[in-house]
């Protein structure tokens, strides 16, 4: 995106990155609205050449001429609107690539305070507006030559007429432009109230289990209703802005065109011009309209493209969750340390995991878990204290670089609808046997249950599996994935004992050699790691294998037992 991340920024990249279709489309189109302006003038010159004085050859000759510019305003007409919308399309893409680029980005932050709906709706109807510009300036740019060649071509059969014309349109562009002012400030009150609809939608179908569990359906139909009446409100009001800009735009080149008639007709009535030139000079007057109305309408696109544009620039002018730098380690052998951490209910945490190791982290409050959890996963840095992978300080790796060394797969991870193995393979190195990952998760009781197996489709966040299931379904997407460092939060709290078993044995064989720590409480999880490190109070308080934690520490006994 450069460095210009505001919404001018935006509209200039969307334009100057279609600049070879836009400038096509703008020269066929001009070719296109010059074929128009010289129809009424040729039909003039017929008039007074071969109708006037009859000429059966000259006829034929004008109208072979005429033929002749029909068929080139045709040809521009056609070929450039396809310039002009293949530039509007490739623009709405590469500007939805943007986005949705700056979503996943790994240094996070443009999600925050922004629903899932509301960064659909910038990525969609915000980047179609966006890249409609360039179909709009395609035309606009036509409309003025046509504008142009209508004043000259009016020059030519009346000086008057022709500096009539020459004055009236600047003023009526400026008009345009004046009257789409409203129109832009409601325009971007419409998509925020329709993006946050967006996402109040989302959100409810996305938890509609949950609500109609508790019976919550009236309350979730009243808050959606007031969002949706909102954003109708919002809509309708800039609805009414573009009719009253369209209708005064109309109104006013209405009047400008009768004024053209009639100025002309005096003309004619005083002898000035010729009966063929009265002619060209009606039709002349009739053809304008149309250039004028679509520079009135660029006007409107202009005004909804700048309130888009400035939400596509927020997007992705968001701060970043955490900062990184530029480092870029070779391959990890998988040492993780903390040294002296401290984090919001977090204290002096020194912590080594050798390479290969299998560490359980038992932690007795569920906050200094998540805290612990966010520093690992750098969706913040600790206040005091620092991380390291293989003797690095994390913040001093590319952020890309150091999700593709460790990864921290956290309790409520997201599944994402497309197939089984589509989630299961979604971070998966290329070429990569997903089978005993699925195996470590026991997916494959998931598949057996599923339509299709594998290829059997999930839903919109697994919501055609049981919370068990979809536990099994992200854990061996983390296993998958094959990081130096893996941690897992809770992967089996909605999973039968058996299952647990089997999936304790699984992660410990699918692991082997390779870093894994499991924050849990999970007894038959724990049981097969190598040590247990206890946190308890924001400190570490023992550490030592499972087996000799359960029976030697009172603290550790409550949190994996009860």
């Amino acid at each position: 995106m450069g460095a210009d991340m505001s919404g001018r920024g935006v509209i200039r990249r969307a334009v100057a990155g279609q600049r070879r279709d836009v400038v096509v489309g703008s020269l066929l189109g001009a070719a296109h609205q010059t074929g128009e302006a010289l129809v009424p003038v040729l039909i003039g010159l017929i008039v007074d050449r071969a109708v006037v004085r009859p000429d059966g050859g000259a006829l034929a000759l004008w109208l072979v001429v005429l033929a002749v510019v029909y068929a080139m305003l045709s040809y521009g007409f056609r070929f450039g609107a396809r310039a002009g919308e293949r530039a509007a399309e490739q623009a709405a893409h590469q500007l939805r690539l943007d986005v949705v680029r700056r979503v996943l980005a790994p240094h996070g932050g443009a999600e925050a305070g922004r629903p899932p709906g509301a960064l659909v709706n910038v990525a969609t109807e915000d980047a179609r507006r966006v890249g409609a510009l360039n179909m709009a300036l395609t035309l606009g740019i036509a409309a003025v030559v046509g504008v142009v060649a209508g004043a000259v071509l009016l020059l030519r059969a009346s000086v008057p007429l022709g500096l009539l014309v020459l004055i009236g349109a600047p003023v009526l562009m400026a008009l345009g432009h004046y009257l789409a002012r409203p129109l832009e400030h409601r325009s971007e009150a419409e998509q925020e109230r329709a993006a946050h609809a967006s996402g109040v939608a989302a959100d409810l179908v996305a938890g509609v289990r949950v609500l109609k569990g508790l019976r919550a359906e009236r309350a979730a139909v009243a808050r959606y209703r007031s969002t949706s009446q909102a954003s109708r409100e919002a809509n309708v009001r800039a609805a009414r802005a573009a009719a009253l800009q369209t209708g005064l735009m109309l109104t006013l080149t209405g009047a400008f065109i009768a004024l053209v008639a009639l100025v002309g007709g005096r003309l004619v009535l005083s002898g000035s011009i010729g009966l063929g030139a009265l002619v060209s000079a009606v039709g002349l007057a009739l053809f304008l309209p149309g250039p004028i109305a679509v520079l009135a309408w660029v006007g409107a696109e202009l005004a909804r493209a700048r309130a888009s544009a400035a939400r596509i620039a927020d997007v992705l002018a968001a701060p970043g969750e955490t900062t990184g730098g530029a480092a870029e380690p070779g391959p990890s052998s998988g040492e993780l340390r903390l040294h002296g951490l401290g984090h919001a209910g977090l204290h002096g945490i020194d912590l080594t995991v050798r390479p290969g190791e299998h560490l359980g982290i038992v932690v007795t409050d569920t906050a200094d878990a998540a805290t612990l959890l966010h520093c690992l996963a750098r969706r913040c840095d600790p206040d005091r204290g620092r991380v390291e992978l293989d003797g690095t300080p994390v913040t001093e790796l590319a952020p890309a670089a150091l999700r593709s060394a460790l990864l921290v797969a956290e309790h409520d991870a997201q599944l994402f609808d497309g197939t089984l193995l589509d989630n299961v393979t979604a971070a998966a190195p290329a070429g990569a046997d997903p089978q005993p990952a699925m195996d470590a998760a026991a997916v494959d009781e998931v598949a057996a249950a599923l339509p299709g197996g594998t290829s059997g489709r999930i839903g919109e966040r697994g919501s055609s599996l049981s919370g068990g299931q979809r536990q099994r379904v992200a854990l061996a997407r983390a296993l998958a994935a094959d990081r130096s460092v893996l941690v897992v939060h809770d992967p089996t709290t909605a999973v039968d004992a058996a299952t647990e078993a089997r999936i304790a044995t699984g992660i410990r064989r699918a692991r082997s050699g390779r870093t894994t720590v499991l924050v849990t409480s999970s007894p038959a999880l724990l049981a097969a790691t190598d040590r247990v490190v206890l946190i308890d109070g924001g400190t570490i308080t023992a550490e030592a294998p499972h087996e000799d934690l359960v029976r030697d520490h009172p603290v550790y006994r409550t949190a994996v037992l009860t």
